[in-house]
């Protein structure tokens, strides 16, 4: 087994500097306030659905028609 080391091949790429801060104008402002208030919203929803029990508990069992 040779002595062999990792400098041949491609060279890995210099990660890519970070950007900046994207600068916002009202109308991205007003879409992602409205977008927090609707995940708001949901997760409102979910807890106060959390909050019941489920609609079908099992006890029905499967639905039978009358024919036979």
């Amino acid at each position: 087994m040779g002595g062999q080391s990792r400098d041949g091949g491609k060279a890995k790429p210099l990660k890519a500097p970070k950007k900046g801060p994207k600068e916002l104008d009202d109308d991205d402002k007003a879409f992602l306030e409205k977008k927090r208030a609707e995940e708001k919203a949901r997760k409102d929803l979910a807890a106060k659905a959390a909050g019941k029990g489920p609609l079908n508990t099992g006890t029905q069992g499967i639905k039978k028609s009358g024919k036979k």
